[in-house]
């Protein structure tokens, strides 16, 4: 599965979702800790980031509307913004040279006149999604205006909602098996996001592993 800012190929919810089924909740961000290895490839709803995102660039805002804010820095962002939990910028560190498990997503979600940024924070040998956030563009920074660091969590922009998946497990579900997932569709609305539906998914219980009959020849 993928998870490093730079060029990479389009990701579903789907793949999201079975890899994030192959590890405990209370065990992401230990993960985080020691699973810098493989680097991978990841999605984004509205254009993808490009390796130069984390290489340093500075924010630029843009003098047009709707225009992607292709320089920020998503590491940066997450490194200096206070509301990020401590133990997500202590872990956050390159997995393959200087690319971080980041994925980044553009699009328009708070109503303002440049493209918000979503940044999703990964673990490095599973792209276990520890922590989402929205930012919004504002004077000409970045205003931490959305977060969710429950693990395993994934945000993406969908028509101009934010769509956040978590994976559910009940009691005496095994680490490979969630029973399920939640996805939370918030929209902007007076200044914050606000839930507006809530989708709740059961996951189907593979029920052995017989091979298919070979048919008569």
């Amino acid at each position: 599965m993928r998870g490093l800012t730079g060029e990479g190929s389009a990701r579903t919810r789907g793949s999201i979702q079975a890899v994030s089924a192959a590890l405990a909740v209370p065990t992401a961000l230990a993960l985080l800790v020691s699973g810098c290895g493989a680097g991978g490839t990841g999605a984004r709803d509205e254009g993808p980031a490009h390796a130069d995102s984390v290489a340093g660039a500075a924010a630029t805002p843009s003098a047009a509307p709707s225009k992607s804010p292709d320089n920020v820095n998503a590491v940066k962002l997450i490194k200096d913004d206070p509301k990020v939990a401590p133990e997500v910028k202590r872990e956050l560190k390159p997995c393959v040279a200087d690319e971080y498990p980041v994925d980044v997503s553009y699009g328009k979600l708070t109503e303002g006149s440049a493209d918000d940024v979503v940044v999703n924070v990964l673990t490095c040998g599973d792209a276990v999604g520890v922590g989402s956030y929205v930012y919004r563009e504002q004077d000409g920074s970045y205003e931490n205006v959305f977060k969710a660091e429950e693990p395993p969590v994934y945000a993406e922009i969908d028509r101009g909602d934010l769509v956040v998946t978590k994976q559910v497990y009940e009691k005496g579900d095994p680490v490979s098996s969630p029973s399920g997932e939640n996805v939370i569709t918030y929209r902007w609305t007076a200044g914050h996001f606000t839930e507006k539906y809530r989708t709740h998914n059961d996951y189907g219980k593979v029920v052995g592993d017989s091979a298919t009959p070979v048919p008569a020849g």
